[in-house]
């Protein structure tokens, strides 16, 4: 009998070993809070690859039973006790989506029990609370993560590549970005109470929607801290938005380069675009995936599809897992805490600057 067979055989065993050797464990999780509406973009998204959903809580009867009949989600799984849950599932990670003021209260419960935080942007309402969870982070080794959108926009990176790492544009003098939509009027009741209260979201249009331009041009500039902050905050619609902006414009000042942030609940359209203006070129992004690049003065601007980001890097479930397991070091990213206090710093700056109607300098130290 020839042997053959038994070596493919062998063979076959042996990749499948390697192959079992190579599937990772999924990571557990628990998910804080439900009253911030990108819950049902995670809860849709295909995550069972990565994560191990153990457990959510969420304090309101009304939304736990909408999201478990929407979900088919078992009701053993849900915990109205934050404290509870976490003791008892023991996670390694939590992804948040509570109000943004309720973000410091989760970090607060999670950090001591060495569970890794993730948070919806952004990071915090303000510099006391960013502090603190930033003090959490350190003392118990967690990370505190913040999760944008625009940060999985293969556009952006591409934006990123050729503007800062091949400097193809020149030196940047220049970055304006443009976010918002019509307004939050069709979301969730319990989520639309929130982002409309100055408390709990920190602002309107101004905290929802400013936070991706600060988070961006932030890391454009190598996380390099601004040296002053002008900003005016307006509402366009006080019927609908009594207590808060609806309308934000930034201007953000570096050592020859500006940045300028126009958030806003009152665009005709949504967007989320970048413009990065260099000596040499302007580089536009249009939407996820597009973006229009103009080298030579004389010539249009060139049209581009931008390729996949390489895994893990366009997909925060993927991203976050592999920072959780330890594979990457999210230092310096987008979603790091170390960016995140910066664009809370240019956050408050304007809040102060669009009260008070004065431009504000940014302390020479930084306070973390």
């Amino acid at each position: 009998m020839s042997i053959r067979p038994f070596i493919i055989l062998l063979l076959a065993f042996c990749f499948l070993d390697v192959g079992l050797a190579e599937e990772k464990e999924r990571v557990r999780v628990v998910v804080v809070g439900m009253t911030h509406g990108h819950v049902n973009g995670f809860l849709r998204r295909e995550y069972q690859d990565q994560l191990e959903v153990v457990g959510f809580y969420e304090s309101k009867p009304r939304v736990v039973k909408k999201y478990s009949d929407r979900y088919d989600i078992d009701s053993e799984l849900f915990y109205s006790d934050l404290e509870v849950l976490l003791d008892e599932t023991k996670p390694q990670a939590a992804w948040v989506f509570t109000s943004t003021f309720e973000h410091l209260r989760a970090v607060e419960e999670c950090a001591p029990r060495g569970v890794h935080a993730i948070v919806e942007k952004p990071l915090a309402v303000d510099m006391e609370s960013a502090l603190r969870m930033a003090e959490l982070s350190k003392a118990h080794g967690v990370h505190v993560l913040t999760n944008l959108e625009t940060t999985w926009y293969r556009s952006l990176g591409e934006a990123y590549r050729i503007a800062v790492e091949e400097e193809q544009l020149g030196k940047i003098t220049k970055i304006v970005g443009h976010f918002g939509h019509a307004g939050p009027i069709r979301v969730p009741p319990e989520f639309f109470e929130w982002l409309t209260d100055p408390v709990l979201n920190g602002g309107g249009a101004s905290a929802d929607f400013g936070c991706y331009g600060e988070n961006i041009i932030t890391w454009m500039l190598g996380n390099q801290r601004p040296l002053a902050v002008t900003a005016v905050f307006q509402t366009n619609k006080p019927e609908t938005y009594p207590k808060v902006d609806d309308t934000a414009t930034y201007v953000i000042e570096y050592p020859g380069v500006k940045g300028i942030v126009q958030a806003s609940w009152d665009w005709t359209f949504p967007r989320k675009d970048v413009h990065i203006y260099g000596r040499s070129g302007i580089l536009r992004t249009i939407d996820a995936t597009r973006y229009d690049i103009r080298i030579k003065r004389r010539e249009d601007p060139i049209l581009v599809e931008a390729p996949d980001l390489p895994e893990p890097y366009g997909r925060s479930v993927a991203y976050y897992s592999a920072v959780i397991r330890g594979e990457i070091d999210a230092a310096g990213s987008l979603s790091s805490l170390e960016n995140n206090l910066i664009a809370t710093e240019i956050m408050e700056a304007g809040r102060e600057s669009a009260k008070t109607g004065k431009r504000v300098l940014l302390p020479v130290e930084a306070p973390y």
